[in-house]
């Protein structure tokens, strides 16, 4: 298969693991249990941000590219976003305990598993190995419309302020 790229269509493939955001779920320490979460359905008729970390938990991750989303999501919202998603290899259980950590509630932001970084392959060359790479998705409406993987360990192409201005 080619990789993806902007014009692409979504494939009709594409789920994540996930643990739904429940009250009863809303401590670190409870667990929920993992769902598939089917993407390309959930998302064929809506505007979605997708960005991928190598990892939870990791600094990079959690101090220079989470927060950004975190704090710009109205923003995001205002300028028509449905949905904001992060992805990393991690599975859906640190998924989960990295969204509760970082005081998301109500599925505001989606923490996804890429097991394998099945979906990363799709990209083409963009995991880092066995985990995701730093890159950043704007799928509309089932098609790409924006793909950038960052050049280096910098968190800029895949910011959140880099997807606003594209948006």
């Amino acid at each position: 298969m080619a990789a993806l790229k902007v014009g692409d269509s979504l494939p009709d493939d594409v789920v994540f693991s996930y643990i739904p955001y429940t009250e009863e779920s809303s401590e670190i320490t409870a667990c929920g249990i993992p769902i598939n979460y089917n993407a390309s359905k959930e998302w064929a008729d809506k505007k979605v941000v997708l960005f991928a970390v190598p990892g939870a938990f990791t600094p990079g991750c959690s101090v220079k590219h989470l927060p950004g989303y975190i704090q710009n999501l109205p923003a995001l919202k205002a300028k028509g976003v449905d949905i904001v998603a992060v992805i990393a290899y991690n599975d859906a259980f640190v998924m989960s305990a990295w969204s509760k950590a970082n005081g998301i509630k109500n599925d505001d932001i989606l923490f996804l598993s890429d097991a394998g970084t099945a979906f990363s392959k799709k990209l083409g060359d963009w995991t880092l190995g066995e985990r995701t790479a730093r890159y950043a998705l704007v799928i509309d409406h089932g098609k790409i419309i924006y793909a950038e993987k960052e050049p280096g360990r910098e968190v800029t192409v895949s910011s959140a302020e880099a997807v606003l201005a594209k948006l």
